[in-house]
């Protein structure tokens, strides 16, 4: 039963991965631009025009992310004579080298600067300058990536490089190595 439960699951994977490299390859041949060494861990929700969104180099965009281009509530007030010729587009630009976590949104009208990180569960709806990152709801500003990289080495997990080259083999070092401590509460 293990053995079917996993024929079935890398089924499921590899129809995953073929419908999102379609998708995405259907969003650029509708103007879609993506840089060189774009990551995406899954196929963002790039929604009605994808001729508006345009991402950097070097970009990561983790799972089930959604980028708005237009003000869908418009449907409400159009119904409305005073607002009937009401309509809200707007470009959404990600910069280089930046990482949008899981979950995020971004809302109309957006540009992430070069070397930006969005937190996981996000909703941005202001443009963000270079080197800094935001999160939240609505995302704000965070700190400088200069301080988030700090910070990073300061709570650093150490191993040796050589782990990576054999996942397993980092996992398994990772599963009996990372001490048990917990962030405080705040």
């Amino acid at each position: 039963m293990n053995l079917l439960y996993r024929i079935i699951l890398k089924i499921q994977t590899i129809c995953a991965e073929l419908r999102d490299k379609a998708y995405i390859e259907i969003c650029k041949s509708r103007g879609l631009k993506v840089g060189k060494g774009v990551i995406f861990i899954e196929a963002p929700k790039f929604g009605s025009e994808p001729y508006l969104i345009e991402i950097g180099d070097r970009t990561k965009i983790t799972a089930n992310c959604t980028f708005i281009n237009h003000d869908g509530a418009m449907y409400v007030i159009r119904s409305m004579d005073k607002y009937k010729d009401a309509r809200n587009f707007g470009r959404i630009k990600i910069g280089k080298n930046c990482f949008i976590g899981n979950n995020c949104t971004i809302l109309p009208g957006v540009e992430m600067g070069n070397n930006c990180i969005l937190g996981a569960g996000s909703v941005l709806n202001s443009s963000t300058p270079p080197n800094s990152v935001f999160a939240g709801v609505p995302a704000r500003f965070i700190c400088t990536i200069e301080e988030y990289g700090d910070k990073a080495l300061n709570n650093n997990v150490k191993y040796s490089r050589e782990l990576e080259k054999i996942r397993p083999h980092l996992d398994a070092y990772l599963k009996e190595n990372l001490p048990h401590i917990y962030k405080p509460i705040k």
